[in-house]
């Protein structure tokens, strides 16, 4: 098993595409294991993929992609703005609102941070916001968003670890407001240190306007989840409508989706699916070596032996989970250490929904943490502030982030409340 890590990790160092440098490691790794035939590459491989709820991945992917040019962002973006655009903070209440409301149906972080990104960035800089500060806010922003369902984090999580998507998906809310509560606070503390501007309050037939203008975008969410929550259709089946549902509006209500570019959303679309499937699968391999290999057990062991039980264990958790899925772009990161760390959380008596809520809470700071995160570059290429001037303001707003992350750690019922209400989760 040394050798397989060490292994993974020159594969990386070396550019090896993730996927490519789980597998190759796995296959060494089962090579030099005595008795493991090589015939488990394929059908771990096979089995990972094999899962109906995994379609939702390539559906919701289809549905943000289609949303950046179909009108929704844009008018969402709007929305926010008249609602509290006059809120202590300006413009970056509104990043944080406007991400709220596209989070909840692109279920993509990367595509939250280029759609809301795109129409807001420009806005900031003529504002007076410097490029590194409005960046930074962007990047906070939707790092907080990956919380807000769907969320592509918890589809692959509740898959491999059988744990009810529809419960992560409800878990997820009161944490993303906790988060953007605690985010707006920092803006208005920033506000009153930098001197921002808030916009004027706009009255109240503008926002009825606004209201009406986004009407359509505002309600795929509400389809979403009251379907999801009320037992219509399960998330898989809430992906396809989500897509056909945001084909319509583009294309006959707002009138911005275009054949063409809904051709080359499909093609994008197939690749990046193409990508995540392969990286489970191949995860899936390193998973199974590292459980015949003793690895979860031993530290098991090592915590139990410790003392310290369930808080330790979370605040390792945290630690090793911030570099780690910085490194390694999150979910590969994810698919790496779930299986070392989910078989301890269950024999520490740790829920998996609040630890999967966790670990998708500590993925939004780490796909954004300087230098390494990849998020981060896509608001660099936005903003066209350098690394060193958005990481000046970015690293408060991921302090405060990870703080939250601490406190949704150590106060479980932030995740269980919204579940429990919807009769999706019995505490125990």
């Amino acid at each position: 098993m040394t050798a397989s890590l060490a292994l993974f990790l020159a594969f990386v160092i070396a550019g090896m595409p993730i996927a490519f440098a789980l597998g190759a490691a796995a296959l060494v790794g089962l090579w030099l294991l005595e008795g493991a035939p090589l015939r488990i590459v394929a059908s771990r491989t096979f089995g990972a993929i094999d899962n109906f709820s995994l379609l939702a991945i390539p559906f919701f992917i289809l549905a943000g992609e289609l949303m950046e040019t179909g009108g929704i962002s844009h008018r969402l973006v709007t929305l926010a703005r008249v609602l509290v655009g006059h809120v202590r903070g300006g413009l970056g209440n509104v990043v944080l609102v406007a991400m709220l409301f596209f989070s909840g149906i692109s279920g993509s972080t990367n595509a939250d941070a280029a759609a809301v990104g795109s129409v807001m960035l420009p806005a900031m800089k003529r504002e007076g916001y410097n490029a590194g500060h409005a960046g930074a806010i962007v990047a906070a922003a939707a790092g907080m968003g990956i919380l807000v369902p769907p969320c592509l984090t918890m589809v692959v999580y509740g898959s491999i670890t059988n744990t009810s998507i529809a419960t992560l998906f409800a878990a997820g809310f009161l944490p993303a407001l906790v988060m953007t509560a605690a985010l707006m606070l920092h803006l208005r503390f920033d506000a009153l240190r930098l001197g921002v501007k808030s916009e004027p309050r706009v009255p109240w037939r503008e926002r009825g306007k606004a209201v009406l203008a986004a009407f359509w975008a505002l309600l795929l969410p509400v389809i979403i989840f009251g379907g999801i929550l009320g037992g219509v259709f399960t998330p898989t089946e809430a992906a396809v409508v989500a897509v056909i549902y945001t084909i319509i509006i583009g294309m006959m209500v707002y009138r911005e989706i275009t054949p063409s570019y809904l051709l080359r959303a499909f093609v994008r679309t197939g690749v990046t699916s193409g990508v995540v499937m392969l990286l489970i699968g191949s995860a899936n391999i390193f998973a199974w070596l590292m459980t015949v290999s003793g690895v979860p057990a031993a530290l098991a062991a090592a915590i139990a032996a410790s003392g310290a039980g369930k808080p330790l264990f979370m605040m390792l958790s945290i630690l090793v989970f911030l570099p780690l899925f910085a490194l390694l772009d999150g979910l590969p990161g994810m698919l790496m250490i779930m299986p070392v760390f989910v078989p301890i959380a269950q024999q520490l008596g740790v829920d998996l929904v609040h630890y999967g809520i966790v670990m998708t809470t500590v993925m939004g700071v780490s796909l954004f943490l300087p230098p390494v995160g990849v998020g981060l570059y896509i608001v660099l290429g936005l903003s066209g502030a350098t690394l060193g001037e958005t990481s000046r303001y970015l690293l408060p707003y991921l302090a405060t982030m990870t703080a939250v992350a601490a406190v949704i750690a150590f106060l479980p019922w932030l995740v269980y409340l919204v579940p429990y209400l919807f009769g999706l989760y019995t505490p125990r």
